[in-house]
Formats: C-alpha cells, structure tokens, sequence
C-alpha cells in the first residue's frame, strides 16, 4: 500500500507534509522558538512586525532561569517570565546592564538598570513575524497544528466507535433493528453539519473537549451508512451462512467474518472525515465557538487577523489559512489514493 502511494508524485508529496505536520505537533515546544505554553509572550511594542524581524529581549535572570530549569518539552513551560524589548542596552562598569525599552518616546525613555550582574539578554527572530499582541506567529502556528490534528483524530475515533456497530447491527439483523437506525441516520443525516455542531458547542459549552465530541457525534453517520452496505453486502455471502450453520453467534460472525472487510472503505472515509474536522473546527474557532484563548488553533488566528487582509499585514492571515488548505488537500489527495489503491474492483481491471 504505501509502495503504491509512494509512486504517486502528489500523494507522496501529501504524505510527507503530513509527516511534516505530524511531527511539528508532537513535538511542538521542541520545535517551536517559544517554549512558553501556548506561545502566550506577549510584548505589545513589537506588534504586528514583519516576517524576519529580530529583537532583544532582555529577562531577569532568577526568573528566567527558574522557568528554564522547569522545562516540559510536550506541554511547554507552564507560566510566561516577565521580559522587556530592549531599543538599546550596554553594560555598566559593574557588571550590571543599562537599558531602555523600545516602544517609548523620547520624553518617556529613561534609561533603567538591571538589579545585579546576573541577566539574560538574548537576540530572537521572529521568522513569520508577530501577530496584534505581540506573540510569535511562527510558534503559535506549529501549536495550533496540535488543536487540527488532534480534533481530526479524536472525531474520527468518536465516529467509528458510534457508526462501526450502528451500521453493523442494522446491515446483519434487518427487520425493526434496521429501520429504527435507518430512521436515525436519516434524521441526523438532514441536519446541516455545522449547524447541528454549533447546536451541540452551545449544549456542551465551549472548550478544547466540547469541540471533539461535537464534531465526532455528527461524523458517525457517514460511518454507519457505508458499514450497513458492507454488511448488509457480506451478510448474504457463502461464508456467513457457513458460519451460521455452524453455530456461530451473529456478534462473533460480524467481529471475524463481516466487519474485516468493511476495513478499506473505512480508512477512505476515516481520511474525508479528518480533513472535514478540521475543517469545522477551523470554523468553529473563527465563530469563537472552537478552542479558547490562549490556546491556539489555525481558525483563531484567522479570526483575530482577517481584517488585516485589507491592509500590508496579509500574512497573519494567510499563513494559517495556507495550513488548513494544504492539510485538508492533503488528507483528500491521500484518501482518494488509498481508494484507488483498496477498490479490488479498479485492480482488476487494471490487470
């Protein structure tokens, strides 16, 4: 399978920015040139920067020191030192530092010293520039991949642990069983998806958890049509009836014989589902209805920076915008490959 992908230019290239993407949100606080948890430095004199620019940051030294020694690298350092951007600083012939802090005027500028010899000033680029407050928007972009990945997984998780025996049970029994959840899927299946979402964020409340299961209840339906065809498919084959006449139960049969071939449209539709989540999430958060500040995700930077697209700041909005279409192209580009790649069918007919 992977072989097949591999030799398929544009899947390849989607699957190594996925790997790409992946690793980034693992290992986030590793990779990210802010380390404080949810990049939430915020210094308001350097806002709205350009991509490239560089600064001084001058911390004291106790305080600095204290958070370094408290490192996570998986959920970063806890709380944000105070720290000043520095226009200009030198050091005094005792040791100890000199400096002014930028963003003031020449009236209010007074030059103000460092309480020992022990400090730390340290020269940081802000690669992708800073957003309205002030933050890193490099740092904050590759910690909010965290938030779309893992609203994907968890809502693609949630839609099979609910659709898989839904569908299941409705495809092998038949009768009142298949259309009680017939009738249930017809009816969720008519709702409109971000509306029905919205609907259950408001009943749930807002949050990072309340996201995952919103969206994962409102992706089963989906799941359960495509195994109720399956089953519905397998259950009338020579091999089932073999195993009935044998004494099987019918959930023996469906976890041994049926279900295991429902696996390839089920990794298709899990990959369309994962570029959908994220996709509604990214919306929810531009609604305010997704994860909440500090706490970054793509849809929020969008929602704190689209106005700038009329004005000379259009990468604040853009980069974000960039992720979500390159990670939802990619998902698709990847899910139609692995149908290609799964469907008999098409192989066969290849040959």
């Amino acid at each position: 399978m992977l072989s097949s992908i591999w030799k398929d230019s544009i899947a390849r290239w989607s699957l190594l920015f996925l790997v790409v993407v992946l690793f980034s949100a693992v290992f986030a606080y590793v990779v990210a040139p802010v380390k404080y948890r949810d990049a939430n430095e915020m210094h308001p004199a350097i806002a709205l920067s350009p991509p490239g620019s560089k600064f001084v940051l001058y911390y004291g030294s106790s305080i600095f020191n204290d958070q370094e020694s408290n490192k996570d690298w998986f959920m970063g350092i806890k709380s944000v030192p105070q720290s000043v951007i520095l226009d200009s600083w030198r050091l005094r012939p005792d040791g100890t530092l000199a400096y002014l802090e930028k963003g003031l005027d020449n009236k209010q500028a007074n030059w103000k010293y460092s309480n020992s010899s022990s400090y730390n000033v340290l020269e940081r680029t802000y690669w992708l520039g800073t957003d309205r407050y002030g933050r890193d928007l490099l740092s904050r972009l590759i910690i909010g991949a965290r938030v779309s990945l893992a609203v994907g997984l968890v809502s693609v998780l949630i839609s099979l642990f609910v659709g898989i025996p839904l569908g299941a049970l409705a495809g092998y029994f038949g009768g009142w069983v298949d259309r009680l959840i017939s009738w249930i899927i017809q009816v969720v299946w008519s709702l409109p998806t971000l509306l029905l979402v919205i609907a259950i964020t408001l009943a749930l409340g807002k949050g990072f958890w309340q996201v995952f299961i919103a969206i994962g209840l409102t992706m089963w339906v989906e799941v359960a049509r495509i195994v109720r065809g399956e089953v519905l498919s397998y259950s009338k084959r020579e091999f089932v009836d073999a195993a009935r006449v044998m004494g099987f139960k019918p959930l023996y049969i469906l976890r041994k014989h049926v279900l295991p071939n429902t696996l390839a449209p089920l990794i298709v539709v899990s990959a369309a589902n994962f570029a959908a989540a994220i996709l509604v999430e990214s919306g929810l958060s531009f609604l305010g209805l997704g994860a909440q500040p500090p706490t970054p995700s793509w849809g929020g930077i969008i929602k704190d920076h689209y106005a700038y697209m009329l004005m000379d700041k259009v990468w604040l909005a853009l980069s974000p915008g960039l992720l979500i279409l390159l990670t939802v192209l990619s998902f698709m580009v990847l899910g139609n490959r692995l149908r290609d790649v799964l469907d008999v069918r098409s192989s066969n007919s290849k040959v």
